[in-house]
C-alpha cells in the first residue's frame, strides 16, 4: 500500500494568469496581497500605507476605487509604489475603465453586477487594451437576487454558480485573464464553496474569509478555514481580512504558508511556551526578538526553547537554536550542531547578530547560485 508522505501539499492545477508583474496560478509561489484602508483621495497616505505593505512582503495589493476621484488618484499612487495595484470597482463599469486606463494591474468585478452586455464589452475592451487582468469576487454577503430566490440563502451551490455565472461572460467575450474568490465569513460555508469551484474549473483562485473579525480572532477563523484549502492544495493566492493594521495581514498570511512548508520569507521562530524550568524568560525574548528580526527577509529558521528537554532536538532542525542551561550558560547551536555558549547577559544582541550574520551568508550564497 502506498501511503501519501505526510508533508506533502499537493496544489490544484490550475493555468495561470499575470497580475502586473506576479505570477499567479500555474507552479507560481502562492501570492500574499493586503487592501489599503485609507481614502484613496488622499494620494499621500495611501502611497504610505502601500509601501509600508511592500516592506512587509505584500506581492499585490487592492485599492478601493468607489468613484472618479479615486480612479483619478490611482495613477498618481501607481506611480509612486512598485507592488503591482488591484482596483476594487463595484457596480460602475466606468470605473472600470478609468482604472485600466490608470495602470491598475487587475481590477477585482464582478462583469454581472455592472450593466448592459455592451458595458461589459468596453471594460473587458479596455482590460485588454491595457494588459489588466480580473479578479471575480463572489461573497456570500452579496450574492444575486435570483440566486437567493432559487437556493433560499447563501449556500456553496449557489457561491459557485454564481462564480460560474460571472466567468462565463467574461469567456463569451473571449478574455480568461481572471482568476475567482468564493468568500464568506462562515467558514464552512466559504471552504465548501472553494471545494466546489475547485473542482468546477482550472482557473486561478484567490482563497480568503472575509470579514474574519479581529486581529487574534480572526487569524484564528482564517487560519482554520484557509489552513483546510491550503493544506488540500487549494488556493493560489490569499488575503487575509482582519480588522486591523494591513501590515497584520500580511505577517498572518506568511505565517499561515509558512506553517504549511508553501513559501518562506524571515525569520520562522520554534518556542516554547516556557515552564518552571526556563533558564532565562523565554516569552519576553521571543517578542523582543520578533520585533527586532521583522527587516529580515531571507527565509530561516530559529529556535528558542527554555530547557534541554526538547531545546536540543529543537536546535538541530534549525538553523540557529538557543537552549537554556543552568548557571546563566545557554547553549547556543549553529546549522544543528552545539557551537558555544553564552551567559544571561547580552542573550538578544547575540542572537540578533548570528541570525544578521545567517541572513547574509544565505542571501549570497543564494545571489552567486542565481
Amino acid at each position: 500500500m502506498s501511503i501519501r508522505p505526510y508533508r506533502d501539499v499537493i496544489r490544484r492545477k490550475c493555468r495561470q494568469i499575470m497580475v502586473g508583474n506576479i505570477p499567479v496560478g500555474g507552479d507560481a509561489p502562492i501570492s500574499v496581497q493586503s487592501m489599503t484602508n485609507t481614502l484613496t483621495t488622499d494620494v499621500k497616505a495611501t502611497v504610505a500605507q502601500i509601501q509600508d505593505l511592500e516592506n512587509a512582503g505584500a506581492d499585490i495589493v487592492r485599492v478601493s476605487c468607489p468613484d472618479e476621484a479615486s480612479t483619478k488618484s490611482l495613477k498618481e499612487i501607481i506611480d509612486n509604489v512598485s507592488v503591482p495595484i488591484i482596483a476594487d470597482i463595484h457596480f460602475h463599469y466606468k470605473r472600470g475603465i478609468e482604472a485600466a486606463e490608470a495602470g491598475a494591474a487587475c481590477l477585482r468585478i464582478n462583469p454581472g453586477n455592472i450593466g448592459s452586455p455592451e458595458r461589459v464589452r468596453e471594460v473587458v475592451q479596455a482590460a485588454k487594451d491595457h494588459g489588466c487582468s480580473m479578479r471575480i469576487g463572489v461573497n456570500a454577503g452579496s450574492l444575486e437576487k435570483h440566486l437567493l430566490e432559487k437556493y433560499g440563502e447563501p449556500c456553496p451551490d449557489a457561491m459557485v454558480e454564481s462564480a460560474l455565472e460571472h466567468a462565463r461572460i467574461l469567456e463569451d467575450n473571449d478574455f480568461h485573464e481572471f482568476k475567482i474568490s468564493v468568500k464568506a465569513s462562515d467558514v464552512f460555508l466559504a471552504v465548501a464553496a472553494y471545494q466546489g469551484l475547485a473542482d468546477a474549473c482550472d482557473y486561478p483562485l484567490h482563497v480568503g474569509v472575509t470579514e474574519a473579525g479581529s486581529l487574534r480572532a480572526g487569524t484564528v477563523k482564517s487560519s482554520i478555514g484557509m489552513g483546510m484549502l491550503l493544506w488540500s492544495g487549494i488556493g493560489d493566492s490569499i488575503r487575509v481580512s482582519l480588522s486591523a493594521d494591513p501590515v497584520e495581514e500580511i505577517k498572518v498570511g506568511f505565517d499561515m504558508l509558512k506553517s504549511l512548508d508553501l513559501r518562506h520569507r524571515g525569520v520562522r521562530i520554534v518556542s516554547c511556551p516556557s515552564c518552571a524550568r526556563q533558564a532565562y524568560p523565554v516569552i519576553k525574548t521571543v517578542e523582543t526578538l520578533e520585533k527586532r528580526l521583522e527587516h529580515i527577509s531571507t527565509p530561516l529558521s530559529l529556535s528558542i526553547i527554555g530547557c534541554v528537554v526538547n531545546g536540543p532536538g529543537e536546535a538541530r532542525e534549525t538553523d540557529i537554536g538557543l537552549t537554556g542551561g543552568g548557571n546563566g550558560n545557554h547553549m547556543v547551536y549553529l546549522n544543528g550542531v552545539t557551537d558555544h555558549k553564552i551567559d544571561d547577559e547580552g542573550i538578544i544582541e547575540h542572537i540578533i547578530k548570528l541570525v544578521e550574520a545567517k541572513a547574509a551568508e544565505l542571501e549570497k550564497s543564494n545571489q552567486q547560485a542565481s
